[in-house]
């Protein structure tokens, strides 16, 4: 039953997403298939709302606990934590996990973006609150929307596509430019060369490539949150939206 459910076609993989992909429907469908997509960030707004400031953590679903990315995430999740924000990941297994640990073990808040696949994704267990996404795209909106810091960890196509849409975010000015720290220089050594071959063939800046920090220390990538994120733009711990109890939200 576990090995279906993680290996093959699955029927969790959602259909009306892939529909959509397929090219143009019907003006009934993609009407239904946009209100569905704002339901999904109705829902998510109400979640994230009234969490405080977040640092989102990104990383692969696949490393196991006795790894050493997922130890050093755990440190990570603590040292975020301890600087007050509420540590947000995709909600998964691997590094996910490892990152809202860590929040769990120093007494922090720790929040989980879920998206259902047929493989590898479930909620973690040190999670205050999660949500189950069924669309990619609403849950990478709120990933960034929340947070004031981006930690990126090894991972796979899905953690580089969420490192790289948080630097043209900020290259482009869409987003303010909050800290993203690139964590483990090994494993990102030939992501790092392949940034500065773009800056080098003009199609970034030069200065493009400051736009993150690559290191191997917690403590550098905890200064970097604090002067870049704290320092910068004044945040607190509490969000500045109090919940509406008419409207039956919760703090």
């Amino acid at each position: 039953m576990i090995k279906e459910r993680f290996t093959g076609f699955s029927p969790l993989v959602n259909p009306e997403e892939e529909e959509f992909y397929a090219g143009p429907q019907t003006r009934w469908k993609d009407f239904k298939f946009v209100i569905k997509v704002m339901m999904e960030f109705i829902r998510g707004f109400r979640m994230l709302h009234f969490v405080g400031p977040c640092v989102t953590v990104f990383g692969s679903a696949r490393f196991e606990e006795n790894d050493k990315f997922y130890k050093l995430a755990v440190k990570v999740g603590e040292r975020v934590s301890k600087l007050g924000f509420t540590v947000m990941t995709g909600g998964g297994p691997g590094i996910m996990e490892a990152a809202n640990r860590g929040a769990k073990n120093v007494g922090g808040k720790s929040i989980g973006c879920n998206i259902i696949l047929p493989f590898e994704q479930r909620p973690n267990p040190y999670l205050d609150k999660w949500m189950d996404f069924n669309f990619f795209f609403v849950r990478k909106v709120l990933l960034s929307k929340y947070s004031f810091a981006f930690v990126v960890m090894p991972g796979g196509f899905g953690t580089l596509d969420e490192f790289f849409e948080a630097l043209t975010l900020i290259q482009t000015k869409v987003m303010r430019r909050f800290p993203v720290v690139l964590m483990c220089s090994d494993f990102h050594h030939d992501l790092y060369a392949y940034v500065k071959h773009l800056a080098e063939y003009g199609t970034i800046n030069k200065e493009d490539v400051e736009l993150f920090l690559l290191t191997d220390s917690v403590e550098e990538m905890e200064e970097h949150v604090r002067k870049y994120a704290i320092d910068a733009y004044g945040l607190k711990r509490k969000g500045v939206i109090k919940p509406a109890a008419i409207l039956g939200e919760k703090g």
